[in-house]
């Protein structure tokens, strides 16, 4: 959990625009064609979807899985993989502890916060398609590389 916790402080945004949502998410797009990655991308701003990718190989399901673990980030302010890892780390899971509709909330890795410096959350980033620590694993890298550009 220490490795997830500094991923979020370090990936950090000095703002977060429209075209941003655009390069992150083309850069996605990117990142997963060369995996041949059967993934779709989401990213929020707030309640407005900015950008939509649905690859070949994803399905209308994986939208289904954005939406629940978009969800766990805009609750609970961190990673849909940190929620799920907090969790098991007290011997539980999420699907049996946090009262919450699993047809509406899945704490399963691949949707992360979009946090502005001194703003706080402001929207969300998600992968769907791969096993939960590749999609999650997914949107950091994307992230690392977004914010090195």
């Amino acid at each position: 959990m220490p490795e997830l916790e500094e991923q979020e402080r370090r990936l950090t945004l000095p703002r977060f625009t429209h075209d941003d949502a655009w390069a992150l998410g083309t850069l996605l797009v990117e990142l997963a064609r060369e995996q041949a990655a059967p993934v779709a991308i989401d990213i929020r701003r707030g309640g407005q979807q900015l950008f939509h990718a649905a690859l070949p190989g994803s399905t209308p399901d994986n939208d289904a899985w954005i939406d629940r673990k978009r969800r766990v980030v805009e609750r609970y302010g961190c990673s849909s993989y940190l929620v799920g890892s907090r969790f098991r780390a007290k011997g539980t899971t999420f699907e049996e502890s946090s009262r919450l509709d699993p047809d509406a909330y899945a704490a399963h890795g691949g949707a992360f916060p979009i946090a502005i410096e001194g703003a706080g959350v402001v929207g969300t980033v998600v992968v769907s398609g791969l096993p939960q620590v590749e999609d999650h694993a997914m949107v950091v890298a994307a992230l690392e590389r977004f914010i090195a550009s």
